[in-house]
């Protein structure tokens, strides 16, 4: 497999023992190439945002900037990078943060040998990677909101937004689901943008636990 087949990537991490341990894991691999390093957020989003990287690897806990504020900078700056948030903490309010700001996944340092690669892979498909840990969060932050009584009305979306809804919540991007309806990427944009002001919503993460509500997929 030739260099430009493979998902080139941006590892960031203030630990040069732990970079060059994932360099090893990902660069034994066909299809990954580990093509930049940074020692801090701000290195990593200059390395991010000057082309040639398809994803980046954060680390949380990073000097100057973290690899939340980073995540933040460079979804602003080069939206086609995906990204995925390493953490040593299995923690709600770090997993919630790091979707907010913009991560595709987020993966425990303590098993990266076993989940980074299935993560690289799953950003790359523009699918979320969730640890079990964190499909708990979200199941309790449902319930939570169940509870304090967020309920939507039953029938507020007509049934083809709720298809573009459900389609959305399973990972496609807008052309995946422009070609399963076979309608236009704008027409997609159009109906997500309906969607979101409809449910008084921002985002993909947003809609997902909307579909979890709904019954339109399981969690």
């Amino acid at each position: 497999m030739d260099t430009t087949s493979k998902t080139r990537i941006l590892l960031a991490d203030d630990h040069a023992l732990v970079r060059r341990g994932l360099r090893l894991i990902l660069d034994a691999e066909p299809d990954l190439t580990v093509v930049a390093e940074a020692a801090n957020g701000a290195e990593a989003v200059e390395a991010a945002t000057g082309g040639g990287v398809d994803l980046a690897i954060l680390d949380i806990a990073m000097p100057r900037m973290t690899g939340i504020q980073a995540a933040r900078e460079i979804s602003r700056r080069a939206p086609q990078v995906r990204i995925l948030i390493l953490s040593m903490y299995d923690n709600e309010q770090y997993f919630f943060a790091s979707l907010k700001a913009g991560a595709s996944g987020y993966v425990l340092k303590s098993v990266a040998d076993r989940d980074l690669l299935e993560a690289c892979r799953a950003a790359m498909r523009g699918e979320p990677f969730l640890y079990p840990g964190a499909i708990t969060a979200l199941v309790r932050d449902y319930l939570r909101r169940a509870r304090q009584g967020e309920r939507l009305p039953e029938s507020v979306l007509t049934p083809r937004e709720e298809e573009i809804v459900k389609l959305i919540a399973e990972g496609n991007s807008a052309r995946e689901i422009a070609e399963t309806l076979v309608i236009s990427v704008k027409t997609v944009d159009r109906h997500r943008a309906n969607i979101l002001q409809k449910l008084g919503m921002r985002d993909r993460l947003d809609l997902t636990r909307y579909a979890i509500r709904a019954g339109l997929i399981e969690p």
